[in-house]
């Protein structure tokens, strides 16, 4: 029997993994969609994989229609899948990753280390290593930690107690999913049994967890810990949100095992003298109670007040003033000052509206605001995952809530980190969100897409967008000379990559749609969203009959007309474009020039995707007189010969009359365009080679394709 390493690749051994714990066939879509990759990446691992497997006493079965399995008896299927659990099969290839896991074993071990300890561990050279040491420094040296290289000795890692809590924290928020005790949360409310709630838990943890970080959570222990806290019967607990309590448990079960490993926080008789006092410390000495019954183990009054900051820290899910003390009144009418303060630095024009939502006052900032003050006044650290995205996709309300943080600053003295400005936006922007809901009644934005090359580019842009703006807009692909006076009737504007001299609004843009032209975009809609539509024509309704019946017609022509090409798999690609015009034309200048424009559009850029397996031979012509659709393939169906192709096996040819209907057949091609890239199950149908089946499929789309239209009409 071969060693895992030796016999599969990482990425084949999680394939493997997800098999073996299937009872039936797995369709590759879906194992591509469980690994994140390509179904064509797939499809190349598992090419090699029926020779290895037999080593184990297994063997590798597909079937068109039905999926991929694992053929062998119980007993070797659960070796192999022991085998590959036991495995740490960390994808060296991937940096990333391979960095991640390089932090991780600094934080759980920081005993001195030799270069080759690394090497091996991960199966990488000692200079990879060593460039991966210097990449990590930068995070390391963000909570205070410095790499120190000992010439003879090795590598070790330098700090205090508290950097080393604090760098952990942060490295387990930033790589488990915080939801892996969402469960729990939830449960506590409920008061279920807590030996049940614990090992649900703890289920939930290896089922989430990304791989390796659980490594540095001892499961019994989390365990322990998870009961410990819900022994404890108090409201603010169970008003914490589900991120909150996944830190308060991660953030104690952290404490609780270096405790346990004599790593001692250093006394802090500045933050005890002024927390000692306060009722949430009382809180946290609740929990330490139980934790020192139930671990036996002696915790110091200083991890006391850590776990107490991390309570005054946490994000609450309402802020409540009933049944409180003055002192916490006077607090919460100090915050609604310091609120009210933000609303108006955020945007005059609407600070009276936002101040009249609730929902954004009460239980968004101030909810937010009391334990941010925690943790500024506190130096303490927070995630945001969003934190990217907020500053990219929300430019200007991030701008904005960067004067917003400067309220906090010059009230407090605070500086404000970009982690916390980000949550700021997400209130703010939610807020906005609904102040815009209530006050315009909004209608579907009308947008055209032009662009010079061709169908392809176009459809990308027109999905992008569409993805984007889902039922807000309505977004159609049009050619340069397509934009008729029926045509930009129906449009608001156009949004181009080349110029336009149509008296009509035009965005000028690039084909690959930047952040920055998206936003520009984005505002359009906006403003068109809001005003009226434009009114329509006295003889509309009949013009929509004929453009339906005209719709019908060219879709039945596509269906019945198909067509269907084997060739030798010697033929050449100018050889293939002859015998495509001779299917397509019984007219000698017709099937020239359905030659020339072939070659003229494919100079503009090949139209050979490798990774999806295909080429898509697409351009306008005058060698035909309706849109068609037609499939060749080489006899026996392996790849063709000729380098041009690059070892595809398949063509699709898809050709655009040149005539007064472009537009409306470039919608019918271009939706098939976008078919072949995100419907796997149309191209498997064509690469295995029957015609009624491929016909059979292209009539569905088509079909789904005329029940949009009818809807759009």
């Amino acid at each position: 029997m071969g060693t895992i390493t030796a016999d599969f690749s990482s990425r084949m051994q999680q394939i493997l993994k997800i098999l073996l714990k299937q009872e039936g066939p797995v369709p590759v879509k879906a194992l591509a969609e469980q690994m994140g990759i390509s179904k064509r990446t797939v499809q190349r691992e598992l090419e090699s994989v029926g020779r290895p497997l037999k080593r184990h006493g297994l063997e590798f079965c597909s079937k068109a229609g039905s999926g991929v399995w694992l053929d062998g008896s119980d007993e070797d299927k659960k070796a192999l899948l022991s085998q590959l659990e036991a495995e740490d099969s960390l994808d060296v290839t991937d940096k990333s990753e391979r960095r991640k896991r390089l932090i991780l074993e600094i934080l759980r071990d920081k005993t001195v280390k030799k270069l080759y300890y690394y090497s091996d561990l991960f199966g990488v050279s000692e200079a990879t290593v060593s460039s991966d040491l210097e990449s990590v420094e930068g995070w390391l040296a963000g909570f205070g930690l410095k790499v120190v290289r000992k010439p003879g000795l090795g590598i070790s890692i330098e700090g205090s107690e508290g950097n080393f809590r604090q760098a952990l924290r942060a490295f387990i928020d930033e790589n488990i999913n915080s939801s892996m005790i969402q469960e729990l949360y939830q449960n506590a409310k409920q008061q279920e049994e807590e030996n049940g709630q614990a090992r649900q838990v703890m289920e939930m943890v290896r089922d989430k967890s990304e791989k390796n970080i659980y490594r540095v959570l001892d499961e019994s222990m989390m365990k322990r810990v998870i009961s410990s806290i819900q022994r404890v019967k108090d409201k603010r607990l169970q008003n914490l949100t589900e991120n909150s309590y996944t830190g308060l448990v991660i953030h104690v079960t952290i404490a609780v095992n270096r405790i346990l490993n004599q790593e001692i926080m250093e006394e802090n008789s500045e933050l005890l003298g002024t927390i000692e006092k306060d009722e949430d410390f009382l809180l946290a000495g609740e929990i330490v109670r139980q934790l020192e019954a139930e671990f036996q183990v002696r915790i110091p009054k200083v991890e006391t007040a850590y776990i107490c900051l991390h309570i005054k820290g946490s994000k609450v899910q309402q802020y409540e003033v009933e049944g409180v003390s003055r002192e916490m009144i006077q607090e919460y009418r100090e915050l609604l000052d310091v609120v009210n303060e933000m609303i108006d630095r955020y945007d005059p024009d609407v600070a009276y509206a936002l101040k009249q939502d609730e929902e954004f006052v009460v239980q968004g900032l101030i909810a937010h605001l009391q334990p941010t003050l925690v943790r500024l006044s506190n130096h303490m650290m927070i995630q945001n995952p969003l934190l990217e995205h907020i500053k990219t996709e929300y430019r200007d309300i991030y701008r904005r809530c960067e004067d917003v943080a400067k309220v906090l600053e010059e009230r407090y003295g605070y500086e404000v980190p970009e982690a916390e400005i980000g949550f700021l936006a997400i209130h703010f922007g939610a807020a906005m969100v609904r102040l815009e809901n209530r006050r315009e009644n909004k209608r579907k934005v009308c947008i055209g897409v032009v662009c010079a090359s061709g169908i392809g580019i176009s459809r990308l842009m027109v999905s992008k967008l569409s993805h984007h703006f889902l039922d807000r807009a309505e977004i159609a692909a049009y050619g340069r000379f397509d934009l008729t006076p029926y045509v930009m009737e129906k449009l608001d504007f156009l949004v181009s990559t080349l110029p336009i001299k149509e008296d009509i609004e035009t965005l000028f843009v690039g084909p690959l749609l930047t952040d920055s032209e998206m936003e520009k975009i984005e505002k359009r809609v906006r403003y068109y969203e809001r005003m009226p539509k434009k009114p329509a024509e006295e003889n509309e309704f009949t013009r929509q009959l004929e453009q339906v019946n005209f719709m019908a017609m060219q879709i039945k022509t596509m269906i019945k007309e198909m067509g269907y090409l084997l060739v030798s798999p010697s033929i050449s690609f100018q050889e293939l474009l002859v015998a495509i015009s001779e299917m397509l034309s019984p007219y000698h200048d017709r099937r020239r020039q359905i030659q020339e424009d072939l070659i003229r559009r494919e100079k503009l850029g090949t139209q050979v995707f490798v990774d999806f397996g295909f080429a898509l031979l697409h351009t306008k012509t005058k060698g035909v007189v309706k849109p068609s659709f037609s499939v060749c393939l080489t006899k026996g169906f392996v790849p063709f010969e000729d380098p041009y192709f690059q070892g595809i096996g398949t063509v699709i040819v898809m050709l655009l009359p040149d005539d007064e209907h472009v537009n409306e057949n470039r919608e019918i091609l271009g939706f098939l365009s976008e078919t072949l890239v995100e419907e796997d199950e149309f191209l498997d149908s064509i690469e295995r080679g029957n015609k009624e089946e491929i016909q059979a499929m292209l009539s569905k789309y088509l079909k789904k394709f005329f029940n949009q239209y009818l809807d759009r009409v």
